[in-house]
């Protein structure tokens, strides 16, 4: 007899801050799989760019954070609700884990509808320093430090 347990499921824990960052980012007919809503997929291409936005409010690029550039060395997501297509998605990012090499992004990603936010999925990325003339992980930036440790607890 097969016995079939709950599942674990990703847990992402906030910190209780104000984000480092906050964009809206429509969800784009092109961003809809088969189901007629958010994929997977699209979610994560959408994720970068809330990310670049990011890195240009401060005048960097994920190329060039100050000597070096960034590399995702993972992501976890968990889905809440489907996205669909001309939802507004609010990402708030935070900033966490702070290596000598790394930190990590958060993504608090909520869509409005009828005044209300819904909560559509909260995510986050692992980012490594990546030095790509080399191809070898880099120092994280003093620079850049310096702005992150601003925003963390």
């Amino acid at each position: 007899m097969l016995t079939v347990s709950a599942m674990a499921r990703v847990k992402i824990k906030f910190p209780a801050i104000e984000p480092l960052f906050q964009t809206i980012i429509p969800v784009r007919i092109t961003d809809l799989n088969y189901g007629n809503h958010l994929g997977n997929d699209q979610l994560l291409s959408i994720i970068q760019e809330a990310r670049v936005q990011w890195l240009t409010s401060i005048g960097l690029s994920e190329l060039d954070i100050g000597g070096c550039g960034l590399i995702m060395a993972d992501v976890m997501v968990a889905y809440k609700k489907e996205g669909y297509y001309g939802d507004q998605l609010c990402f708030s990012l935070f900033i966490e884990e702070i290596q000598t090499t790394s930190f990590d992004i958060l993504y608090h990603i909520t869509a409005k509808r009828a005044e209300d936010p819904i909560l559509i999925a909260e995510a986050k990325t692992g980012m490594v320093c990546f030095d790509y003339k080399t191809r070898k992980i880099a120092g994280l930036p003093q620079g850049l430090l310096k702005k992150l440790s601003k925003k963390t607890l």
